[in-house]
Formats: structure tokens, sequence, C-alpha cells
């Protein structure tokens, strides 16, 4: 394990109990320079992971609520009139900081969620034809709601290619319940977390991540899942040339995170659900969803 990040995963465990796979996909997926959807049911823990992880990374932290009425001016930010100066002053919005959750974020319409999208794709966003440049590390969070919940619009597919891996987070074991229920607020417990990291620093690890070596066998492997998932009669639409890349960054992420110089293929099997789960679409008729999808991946392709 990685000596500097072993602290972090530590302390956002304490905070987020029984989910110590999902923290580590988490953190590999900040690692990747990547963002992540987390999909599931109210009350399992999705904002308080998201707090967590930008309190003990040491950034900047702000929550949009996304809501049926939201603006993409309310997300992005809005120039306001000053009389004294004669002059107009933009007002940043919450995009403007180092982490930023989404919170429901299929809850909004997709005028305000396609808000996002330059900012997750360009880390800068164009407002009143001036294009304005993100903080770094810049790094989204957003939830969601299933889809057969009442107010939510679902999220295309091109807004979804843009998160680098989606998880669920699931309802926790019986320990992990109970450790929950007897001790104290997530909310308490947050606020008294110091934080392990800072922004100069995870840049740095960030750096670090994208140079751990991959062999010619491994992205031999990649590119075999790739033409598998195009050519199966299993999937709609196979992974693009950009779910290749975002499958070899977080493995290289994952690798980093245990200590390694270089990926092996396991590291590409352990994110693997994360990355395509989301891009994966069943064949017509099948009622199987993405990450099981991308489990048959995995079992189809002969590891080199």
């Amino acid at each position: 394990m990685n000596s500097e990040l072993q602290p972090a995963l530590a302390a956002i465990d304490a905070i987020v109990l029984g989910k110590t796979r999902e923290v580590r996909l988490t953190l590999a997926c900040v690692l990747a320079r990547g963002h992540l959807l987390i999909e599931d049911v109210p009350g399992v823990g999705k904002t308080t992971l998201a707090h967590a992880v930008a309190r003990v990374l040491g950034l900047a932290f702000q929550r949009i609520q996304f809501t049926a009425d939201l603006l993409p001016a309310d997300i992005l930010g809005v120039s306001v009139y000053d009389r004294e100066l004669r002059r107009f002053d933009f007002h940043p919005g919450p995009v403007f900081s180092q982490v930023v959750l989404a919170d429901e974020v299929n809850r909004a319409t997709p005028k305000a969620q396609s808000a996002l999208l330059e900012a997750m794709e360009e880390q800068q966003v164009t407002i009143e034809g001036s294009t304005r440049p993100l903080p770094t590390p810049f790094f989204v969070i957003a939830t969601q709601n299933p889809s057969h919940q009442v107010g939510t619009y679902p999220l295309p597919e091109s807004q979804l290619d843009r998160f680098l891996m989606r998880l669920h987070l699931g309802f926790p074991d019986a320990a992990a319940e109970r450790a929950l229920l007897a001790g104290d607020t997530r909310k308490s417990l947050i606020a008294s977390v110091k934080p392990v990291l800072d922004a100069p620093r995870l840049l740095a690890l960030q750096t670090a991540a994208a140079n751990v070596h991959v062999a010619p066998a491994l992205l031999d492997y990649i590119q075999a899942l790739l033409a598998h998932s195009r050519r199966s009669p299993a999937f709609a639409a196979g992974l693009s040339p950009r779910a290749g890349l975002a499958l070899l960054a977080a493995a290289r992420a994952w690798a980093f995170i245990d200590g390694r110089k270089a990926v092996l293929p396991e590291d590409v099997q352990a994110v693997l659900p994360g990355v395509a789960g989301h891009r994966l679409q069943p064949a017509e008729g099948s009622t199987t969803d993405g990450d099981a999808l991308a489990r048959r991946l995995a079992t189809e392709v002969a590891v080199p």
C-alpha cells in the first residue's frame, strides 16, 4: 500500500463504514483525474462519502442540490451590475471549487445537467462569451437516484461518458450498520477529521499515478476487452476509445494505491465494473445491467 495514501484511505474508511472497496475506487478515480457518479437509493452515505473525500484530501468543497427548477446560472454563476462602479461583476457559482458534489443530479432538467459538461470535460466554463478556468485539482462527485423513482430525468449517454466511474454503495453489512447506529453522527466525525493531504501534494500524486508503467501485453489485454465488447452479441454497443483510456488511467491509479510501479491484469479487472458498467448497454431484449455486463466481459476475455 502506498504510504502517503494509506492514512487517507483509513480516515475515509472511519467515516464511511463497511465500504473499503468503494472508498478505494473513489480515491483511484481522483488519482486518475476523473469524475465519479454514485447511483443508489437515498440514505446509504453518498453525500457523506463526498464530504469525507474533500475533507481528508484538504480540498475546497461545494455542494449543488439539483432540483427541477435549477438553472445553469445557479451552477456556473452570473454577472451582476454594480451601480457605483457602473460595470458588471461576475459572481462565480458553486462549480468554482476543487470538489463539487452534484447531489441528485438526475432530478434537474437536461438543460441544467448539461451545464456541467464543459466543466467536467475541459476544466473550464464559458459564460457570457468569456472562458473561465476552474480550480485545480477539479473533481465532480455526482449522486443519482434510481431511474424508477419519482421526478428523475435519465442522464444521456454523452453525459454518462463524462464520468470515469460509476459506483453503487449499497446497504452496509450488519457489523458496519451496528457501529454506525452506536457511534457519533457522520457530520460530527467529518468536522473533526484533519486533512491528510493538500492540493499541491494531490497534484503530485496524480502525476505519479499517471506515470505507472504499462507493458505492451497489458495494452493488448485492454484492446482485447474493447474489441470483444464491440463484436459480442451480448452488448448493444461496445466500449469507445475514451472508455479504453479511462480503463487504463483507473488501472494505473489502482496499482499506484497498491504501491506498485507497473499495472497488472488484476488491476484492470478490479476497476472494470466501475469504468465500463455505465458505458455498456445490453443487447435488445436483455435485462442484464451494466455492472453484470462488465463482469461478463472480464470472464470472456482471456488474461495474457
